[in-house]
């Protein structure tokens, strides 16, 4: 059963079941009635071809026997009567004063139609219809007329007609049923897969099968099928980052913690002080864990909360954290150098932001001192880019590709981090349009992250 706009249920077995039905009964019935007519006219026409042939042969057997005996003497014809001759066949011979010369049995005395004109027509005989047909000899001298009454071809036409109704009702019950069993089985299609559907648990969103369904039906499945995948790819997401955010926050948690614990216990001012920074440091790290996080689920394209990118130029974010980068960079004697050329592209500016920030702060946690930095944009080939070059050290080829998994660090590394700097930037890339290359850095070593956007 299916709910209309309206709230009112209709069945699309009984809606399909009675207009082809009704289609198919309107079209046999049609077809018939043409038929019933078409044949009734050729039965008509047969039937006065051999009244006029009938007709034509008494002429000549009267005007063989009045050249034979005159007209002086009565004509008689050897024929002998039909035993229902008032069902089916009446003839008179006369002459032109209408006096009749002859008839057959049932046909009397009197004139048959004398106002009848010649050849065919119709006439009345005892309250009934005849079919009447007059035919004169060359010297107009004899008139034949033959009668015959319509009750043989009304009987004729009944029996057809009954054929065609019997015959037509045994084609309806056997399109009804032909009809009714192609229809049951498209049903029967839906309601298995209707029924695959209703059985499922919440959590079981594998494909709809499509085995057996019609090919009108598969767009439908299909689209349930895409849903349940982007369902599916949600649940599984949402489970990810909730296991994500409790591993990643647990070791932040445990060391604020420590930290209170110790600092529960410090005997001076300067136990307590240091307890107190580490707490700070404690802090500040699960605070940009957890903002990391949030970024990097606000930019997922499954959280629909994705902002389309306006036209804009790097140059002037890059300009924008300029005067921050420095100062980082001369708290960890770092040289930074600055390219900025004019690179316009849609973006989409607090990611581009965040991109930025992981780029550069990345950069500046893993360059050693003495190092030096390269931030720089421009047009290339076409495209708009953004690289950031340092002199630390680098990361091999063979993991160049899954540094960009979430949490994923490479093996031996000392310093704190989370892992999700450069998930975060190959996120904001993908919302983008944008290519992220990874390369060599400065002075023959370092990582280089190139970032190339689409102009337009």
């Amino acid at each position: 059963m299916i709910r209309s706009a309206f709230g009112k249920q209709w069945s699309l077995k009984r809606t399909l079941l009675a207009s082809l039905l009704g289609l198919t009964l309107t079209l046999w019935a049609s077809s018939a009635a043409i038929v019933y007519v078409e044949a009734q006219q050729e039965s008509d026409e047969l039937f006065d071809q051999s009244l006029m042939e009938t007709a034509h042969l008494l002429l000549s057997l009267v005007e063989n026997e009045v050249r034979e005996h005159g007209l002086g003497q009565p004509i008689v014809l050897s024929m002998k009567g039909h035993p229902n001759s008032h069902r089916y066949l009446l003839f008179q011979v006369r002459d032109a004063k209408h006096r009749v010369l002859y008839k057959n049995d049932g046909a009397g005395d009197a004139a048959l139609a004398p106002d009848a004109p010649d050849g065919l027509s119709w006439t009345q005989i005892d309250g009934k219809r005849w079919r009447l047909f007059t035919l004169w000899d060359e010297r107009h001298e004899l008139a034949l007329v033959v009668a015959e009454p319509t009750s043989h071809r009304e009987d004729i036409s009944s029996r057809f007609f009954y054929k065609i109704v019997i015959f037509g009702s045994l084609l309806a019950v056997l399109a009804t049923a032909a009809i009714w069993w192609s229809i049951s089985r498209v049903v029967r299609a839906l309601q298995r897969s209707a029924d695959e559907v209703a059985a499922r648990t919440p959590n079981d969103l594998a494909q709809v099968s499509l085995n057996g369904v019609p090919s009108e039906v598969h767009p439908l499945l299909l689209s349930i099928n895409r849903l349940f995948g982007r369902v599916r790819h949600t649940i599984e997401h949402q489970q990810r980052f909730t296991a994500d955010a409790a591993h990643e926050l647990r070791t932040p948690l445990a060391a604020i913690k420590t930290n209170l614990q110790v600092l529960q216990r410090a005997r001076s001012d300067a136990e307590r002080d240091e307890f107190i920074s580490g707490l700070g440091a404690s802090v500040e790290r699960a605070t940009r864990l957890v903002d990391q996080l949030l970024m990097l689920e606000k930019m997922d394209p499954q959280s629909g909360t994705v902002a389309t990118p306006d036209q804009g130029d790097l140059a002037e974010l890059l300009r924008e954290q300029a005067a921050h980068w420095q100062a980082g960079c001369a708290q960890q004697d770092l040289r930074l150098q600055l390219d900025i050329a004019s690179a316009p592209c849609a973006l989409h500016a607090d990611s581009m932001r965040m991109l930025l920030r992981n780029l550069v702060e990345n950069a500046i946690r893993y360059t050693p001192a003495g190092g030096r930095i390269v931030v720089s944009c421009g047009r290339q080939e076409g495209r708009s880019f953004l690289r950031v070059a340092d002199s630390g050290p680098g990361i091999p080829p063979e993991m160049r590709e899954r540094v960009f998994e979430r949490f994923f660090r490479l093996a031996g590394a000392t310093l704190p981090g989370s892992g999700l700097g450069l998930s975060i930037v190959a996120r904001v890339a993908e919302l983008h349009r944008a290519q992220v290359l990874l390369g060599p850095g400065l002075d023959g070593g370092g990582l280089a992250v190139s970032v190339l956007l689409p102009v337009e």
